[in-house]
């Protein structure tokens, strides 16, 4: 018995790959939009824009008054992509040092809305006070001299869930400009 088959078109393969890449496009038209948003906001991560880009520095959080108050002295050094979150309840007059402090460090001082306010530059083991000025609610510490490279500037908005939504100049729930997650900071 004979049965008639059907050559299969040379255009078959094109065909599947099309109607692939058409089930792709649907599916990430219709994924939920906040998910990488909300992927990029973690509490381990401190982001900030500036002129230059994106900056990213995973840190340790400083919430605790025992945390705030031991930060990060006795340390002999910090990856360059590292960084301590000092979180307070609200805003005020805000003052660092250095005591007991091996490692030159950058101490910005950010506003209620995730704004830098000033930048003060700390050398190790030197005990004098470093004003923020008022309404501080948030220091970040970086590695000293790496705002300088970076780009980092009062002014740059910084993002963390730590921040209220409602005043953060930069939202979590916003994604970042250039989402490369690769890097943990520019340098």
């Amino acid at each position: 018995m004979y049965q008639f088959k059907p050559m299969p078109s040379p255009a078959a393969p094109l065909i599947a790959a099309l109607r692939g890449l058409a089930f792709g496009v649907v599916a990430l038209i219709l994924m939920p939009q906040g998910a990488d948003a909300q992927e990029q906001c973690r509490d381990d991560r401190v982001e900030i824009r500036s002129e230059n880009g994106v900056s990213r520095f995973r840190v340790e959080l400083a919430q605790t008054p025992q945390e705030r108050a031991t930060g990060l002295m006795h340390r002999d050094s910090m990856a360059t992509g590292a960084g301590m979150f000092f979180i307070f309840q609200a805003p005020h007059s805000a003052s660092f040092w250095m005591h007991d402090t091996l490692i030159p460090l950058d101490i910005l001082f950010i506003d209620p809305t995730g704004r830098v306010n000033v930048i003060q530059t700390g050398q190790p083991l030197d005990d004098t006070s470093l004003p923020g000025g008022p309404n501080v609610q948030y220091v970040l510490e970086i590695n000293g001299g790496l705002s300088d490279r970076m780009g980092i500037a009062p002014g740059d908005v910084l993002r963390h869930p730590a921040l209220d939504p409602t005043l953060a100049a930069w939202p979590c729930a916003e994604a970042p400009a250039d989402a490369d997650d690769a890097a943990p900071a520019k340098e």
